[in-house]
């Protein structure tokens, strides 16, 4: 059996929690192909980033062009773009139709409150969306209003997918709502919350990335987004739990994406 390839066009972490090297787990956790366009190389660890370097544009646009001509990519997920030149690389793509079932993480600020992105680089890309999924704060940059509570978090889902997105799900794991993590998922005129009970721990680094990268696999395999969207968030559950006692690093640690513990 040939197994689904997907793709994540992201930056690189050199401490693996997030990112490229995140993705990849994710993909091989959920047993697809796992391919990669680099977008940045950062210096980071749990405790937080040191330094990024953006990679050109055409660096960028080269690495697409030598996995889609060989591989059928069924789906696509981007993460940290870096900078708008970056970001125009990748909608070109997404506009020609190279990009299916195009999953954007809209990766502005890393876990460790590092600033990895500018607005307007992910704004390029939106467009061209099947599914993106912001968190609170990154609905906030991306709306210009607060997303705080459950209700402002329906109201940015909303007003983000008629700019755009077929689908967006405003992620709340930063939203305190009695012992639960709701994300919120807005698409095709309907708006649902998916909750889950709260998992306590200090490893959710790279939550953001391995959550979109699940939604990618599931789509890649035929899920329509809301069952794709349903089992990613099983899935991030399941590897918050099972890193829950892990002593990995001194900060935010990684997520078990391979179901270890």
């Amino acid at each position: 059996m040939t197994p689904t390839t997907v793709l994540t066009i992201a930056g690189s972490d050199s401490g693996g929690g997030a990112g490229i090297q995140a993705d990849l787990k994710v993909f091989a956790a959920l047993g697809a192909y796992g391919t990669s366009v680099l977008t940045a190389v950062t210096a980071q660890n749990t405790r937080g980033v040191d330094a990024v370097l953006p990679l050109p544009p055409r660096t960028v646009t080269e690495q697409l062009d030598s996995v889609l001509g060989d591989f059928r990519v069924r789906a696509v997920k981007t993460g940290m773009l870096g900078t708008p030149a970056v970001a125009d690389a990748v909608a070109d793509a997404a506009r020609a139709g190279r990009l299916p079932h195009l999953v954007v993480d809209p990766v502005l600020v890393a876990t460790s409150g590092h600033r990895l992105g500018v607005v307007e680089a992910v704004e390029r890309l939106l467009p061209y969306a099947e599914v993106a999924t912001p968190n609170c704060a990154e609905a906030a940059a991306l709306t210009g209003r607060p997303v705080t509570t459950v209700e402002e978090m329906v109201a940015a889902a909303e007003a983000l997918v008629a700019g755009g997105p077929a689908h967006v799900v405003v992620t709340g794991g930063d939203v305190d709502a009695a012992g639960e993590s709701v994300d919120v998922l807005a698409g095709g005129g309907t708006v649902t919350l998916l909750r889950a009970p709260r998992v306590r721990t200090r490893h959710s680094h790279g939550t953001g990335c391995s959550f979109s990268a699940a939604i990618a696999v599931r789509l890649a395999a035929g899920d329509a987004v809301p069952a794709a969207v349903g089992a990613a968030k099983e899935y991030v559950t399941r590897a918050l739990t099972g890193a829950r006692d892990w002593e990995l690093g001194a900060g935010r640690g990684p997520l078990d994406h391979f179901g270890w513990s």
